[in-house]
């Protein structure tokens, strides 16, 4: 397994691990790659939809020659303190932040530390100064109003910003409600277990998925932008880049993986896709035993071969893919391919589970968190799916009566 970018690199070019490229942890680079994926596709098929008149352009007033607005100065000065202040932390610290980058960035670490606070005051001042002087160039005695016109996939960028931005806080709430249980149970203090949301650890995807989904769509219906055609044009793109973050988890070894694989391998079937035992996984501490001679950071491997279940989702994400991919030019009923990714999404997470590691809560059938949303999905793929068909279909028996009574 590969923790982070130097056990890539170990692998590759021979060099020791846990060195400086080590800051680069593995599934955050499978993350980032999941997003650009998604925003890839996403962008092709807003495009296409926009060739065929499915969008009308959105008028947006901008003003040109005002000067840098009060907020505008404020959210880079904020910027640059931030960038300043962890960047000290990290200069100062840098064994910390090479084992939990995230954690270091998305913490209050530094702030008991004069030279964090003397890097954030100096670098917020400069991104301020930078930002008045650039727009004291464009400046005009009369600002003018303009209207524009602006494209849906021109806006590809912010609506891929408000989508991530809302997954990882839905990533992380979810992530935090699985773990409430050793809060109640006394397990772990409350104080620590809030602290879990600003840890570069646990992610629930399914959690970033539904909240990532609802940010998206209020920011559209913000925008004035026809939701349905939008989730169209997204659903292929979610698909491969769930399959893209499952390769991370287990590329990482992050513990997303299966059940112990005690049945007989059939002999067609390559062994790391049967079962397989995540040496040097990131879990490290917690799972598994020492591998014999490792002097490494992450020197654990299971005890038992298990499940690969990430490979399995990421084979399975990627046939849905193709097939939503070859769906969407022949469903003309907005929000239905939409509606067919959710239910199949459903699917897959659903038997998935079956062979995965997850807590169960015997109050609701004794089925998993993910087992319940997937259920939820399905359910909601189903009717959403007869929802959007039945408007289509009246929408096409009146656009032929409307032609029959002319």
């Amino acid at each position: 397994m590969y923790p982070d970018l130097s056990y890539i690199l170990h692998d590759l070019f021979g060099t020791e691990p846990d060195n400086a490229f080590s800051v680069v942890k593995t599934f955050g680079l499978f993350l980032v790659i999941a997003i650009l994926v998604a925003a890839y596709f996403f962008s092709i098929e807003l495009v296409r939809k926009n060739k065929e008149g499915v969008f009308q352009p959105i008028k947006t007033k901008v003003v040109i020659g005002k000067p840098a607005s009060p907020l505008s100065l404020s959210l880079n000065g904020f910027l640059g303190f931030f960038l300043g202040f962890k960047f000290m932390y990290v200069l100062f610290n840098f064994p910390d932040f090479q084992m939990d980058p995230a954690g270091v960035i998305f913490s209050l670490k530094g702030i008991g530390e004069a030279a964090s606070w003397i890097g954030g005051l100096l670098l917020g001042a400069l991104f301020v100064w930078v930002k008045y002087r650039e727009k004291q160039k464009t400046v005009l005695a009369k600002p003018q109003e303009k209207i524009v016109n602006v494209k849906p996939h021109e806006r590809i960028g912010d609506i891929t910003v408000v989508s991530v931005l809302s997954g990882i806080i839905g990533a992380k709430l979810f992530a935090m409600i699985e773990d409430l249980d050793m809060v109640l149970s006394g397990k772990v203090s409350f104080s620590y277990w809030l602290s879990q949301f600003f840890s570069g650890s646990g992610m629930a995807i399914y959690g970033g998925l539904i909240l990532g989904f609802l940010g998206g769509y209020l920011y559209l219906r913000y925008l004035k932008i026809k939701p349905l055609p939008v989730l169209d044009a997204v659903a292929p793109a979610l698909m491969i880049s769930y399959g893209v973050g499952r390769l991370g988890c287990h590329f990482s070894g992050d513990g997303d993986w299966g059940i112990v694989n005690t049945a007989a391998k059939p002999g067609w079937i390559p062994q790391f896709l049967w079962s397989y035992d995540y040496p040097h996984n990131v879990i490290n501490e917690t799972e598994g035993s020492l591998i014999d001679g490792c002097t490494w950071n992450y020197c654990n491997v299971l005890a038992e071969p298990v499940y690969p279940t990430p490979l399995y989702e990421f084979i399975l994400s990627l046939i849905i893919f193709l097939m939503l991919w070859a769906l969407r030019k022949r469903i003309k009923t907005a929000g239905l391919l939409f509606f067919i990714y959710v239910i199949l999404n459903g699917i897959e997470r659903f038997w998935i589970e079956k062979i995965r590691v997850n807590d169960k809560y015997d109050w609701f059938f004794n089925l998993t968190q993910a087992e319940m949303i997937a259920l939820g999905l399905m359910i909601v793929g189903v009717i959403g799916a007869f929802v959007v068909w039945k408007r289509g279909t009246k929408a096409i028996d009146s656009g032929i009566q409307e032609q029959v009574d002319g």
